[in-house]
């Protein structure tokens, strides 16, 4: 008996057969990729990307552009009215607070009264009321 690994001593006779992988990645997208797919006769599915080819960045590309360009209106958040803001700053200041005492009493900070009583401040309807209770007064509608 051999000690090392044994031979087969029928030989195979199976014919190899060498295939070219299929085209990937931008190579089976092209033109000849398809075309070849179309002479073959299978089902060939095209589209093309949106602003796909060229040197434009997505948010340059608005579909109502026209719209916005014919708008001129200006849009802005509704604030708090000259009379919200006069009858808080003349209702903290009968209390005798300052905006820090406001805010601590409130539990919001200082810069949320600030803005209040500058009538930057966007109304919100649980801050009023806090406002509200803290001063022991009824302010006006915030508009």
């Amino acid at each position: 008996m051999p000690s090392g690994p044994t031979l087969l001593a029928a030989q195979q006779w199976e014919p190899v057969v060498w295939k070219k992988a299929a085209p990937t990645g931008q190579a089976a997208k092209g033109v000849t990729a398809v075309n070849a797919a179309r002479r073959q006769g299978t089902e060939v599915e095209t589209s093309k990307k949106f602003s796909a080819a060229g040197n434009k960045s997505s948010a340059a590309v608005v579909p109502n552009a026209k719209k916005l360009d014919e708008n001129s209106e200006t849009f802005r958040h509704k604030t708090v009215s000259h009379d919200f803001k006069l009858a808080l700053q003349q209702a903290r200041l009968a209390k005798k607070m300052s905006q820090a005492d406001l805010a601590t009493a409130i539990n919001e900070r200082s810069s949320v009264v600030s803005e209040y009583e500058a009538g930057k401040a966007i109304p919100n309807g649980a801050i009023i009321n806090k406002l509200n209770r803290a001063l022991g007064v009824r302010l006006p509608r915030a508009k």
